[in-house]
């Protein structure tokens, strides 16, 4: 149930979105960046974020393009940039206002693509100015499974300070301590039972915590959840 693809869950979202004709509130449509000057002002601050290009995303906000501008999947620029792993360019859209909480078609919200990719900074930030901590996307995973599968311990331990549950069950019954267990991150697992994880918790199969990292061969963390 934990085991990895070849693809990375971000990778895989905009995937479960092919096909969708998705008209956002802004105004921003399909359009081809193959002529950027017919491409409205939206739209081209859309391509420059995809690009990871600041100038030209400074260039078009100073424009007037609005920082909220969505593509057809729903993406803000604040989600977009931090796909890639910008978070400078993250920090410029929050300081031009950008919405914490506006989440992808696909439910993938600013503070998820934090989670996943361990900007801690920005998720600091992002919790500060009233993300959701709880919002839940389209493959029933939160900030806290995205943090703890891919062992962002500080993310975690943010999460838990602002009030996420450690021992909350998520898709399948499964915790934030399973999903780290599952994918060996032993550092986090140890923050996670730190702040209260219980480790006797079981999934929907009747599976520990220690029961999943020990299938995995995870030998290490599966030592450290054994009963003391």
């Amino acid at each position: 149930m934990l085991r990895r693809t070849k693809s990375s869950p971000i990778n895989l979202l905009g995937a479960l979105c092919a096909g969708i004709a998705f008209r956002v509130a802004t105004g921003v449509l399909a359009q081809s960046a193959a002529d950027p000057e017919n491409l409205s002002t939206n739209a081209r601050f859309l391509v420059a974020a995809r690009n990871a290009d600041a100038a030209a995303m400074k260039r078009e906000l100073a424009a007037g393009a609005m920082v909220n501008s969505r593509n057809r999947l729903g993406e803000s620029a604040l989600v977009i940039v931090l796909k890639k792993d910008r978070a400078d360019l993250a920090t410029v859209l929050l300081d031009a206002g950008a919405d914490v909480n506006l989440a992808a078609v696909n439910g993938i919200t600013p503070l998820m693509a934090a989670s996943f990719g361990g900007h801690d900074d920005i998720a600091r930030r992002l919790l500060a100015q009233g993300a959701n901590a709880r919002a839940v996307d389209r493959l029933q995973k939160t900030a806290m499974t995205y943090a703890a599968g891919e062992g962002r311990t500080a993310i975690v331990g943010m999460l838990v300070t602002a009030g996420v549950d450690p021992n909350e069950a998520y898709a399948n019954d499964l915790t934030a301590l399973m999903w780290a267990a599952g994918f060996g991150r032993t550092a986090t697992v140890r923050a996670l039972l730190d702040a209260g994880a219980d480790p006797a918790r079981k999934d929907n199969r009747g599976k520990t915590a220690a029961d999943i990292a020990r299938e995995q061969g995870f030998s290490e963390t599966a030592a450290l959840l054994q009963p003391k």
